[in-house]
């Protein structure tokens, strides 16, 4: 149940995306807010540059399409993961089933930001600053140009969001459920890992830009 309601609020978000925005609009957004690459573009031809264009456009448009496949990968990765920590380290007792059905039940949350972004989508009268990459206003990073926001800053904001710290929060309390340890191990598990690809994404954020 919780896969296919946020397989309908995906798909909607989608729907909304493509109907308002266009998938050429968000593609070409998401060039014109990454410096480098948008300078990279300017060096091409014409043709190279449509050429790079249609490539960018129907893979954003694809991994949109295969949403559901990637959640489901993306979930059993995570909860093997919490489940290798919270067992090993915190001396829990988790499967792998118990703990994937729960970070899918914590996942629901995440819904509300794609249902924000829905609203974001048909409220907006400037297609050409839709920023797929943070759609939502649940971070101040939100509010802020990626362009005239420096890159380490702008990562870190975005990523202390306040419906996927809500959606750590509940998958903590669940993991150390499922586990019998205490809340404490789950969060220390779950806001342990998230710390450390908070860190990854900034210095990511910094060399690529």
């Amino acid at each position: 149940m919780p896969f296919l309601i946020s397989l309908v609020v995906g798909y909607l978000f989608f729907a909304a995306v493509y109907t308002k925005i266009g998938m050429r609009q968000v593609a070409e957004n998401s060039i014109h807010m990454n410096a480098k690459q948008e300078e990279q573009m300017s060096n091409l031809s014409p043709e190279q540059r449509e050429t790079q264009m249609k490539i960018i456009t129907y893979s954003t448009e694809g991994i949109f399409l295969a949403g559901p496949v990637l959640l489901l990968i993306i979930v059993a990765v995570t909860s093997l993961v919490l489940m290798g920590t919270i067992n090993f380290i915190f001396g829990g007792k988790a499967t792998f089933g118990s703990t994937y059905c729960m970070s899918m039940y914590a996942g629901l949350i995440m819904s509300i930001q794609a249902l924000l972004g829905i609203i974001v989508v048909f409220a907006s009268s400037a297609p050409e600053s839709f920023n797929i990459s943070n759609f939502a206003p649940t971070n101040i990073a939100a509010f802020l140009s990626p362009l005239d926001t420096n890159k380490a800053l702008y990562a870190l904001l975005k990523s202390l969001d306040a419906i996927t710290i809500w959606n750590l929060a509940l998958t903590s309390i669940g993991l150390a459920t499922v586990a019998g340890v205490k809340k404490a191990s789950g969060y220390f598990s779950v806001f342990g890992w998230w710390a450390i690809i908070v860190l990854i994404g900034v210095g990511f954020a910094v060399v690529m830009h």
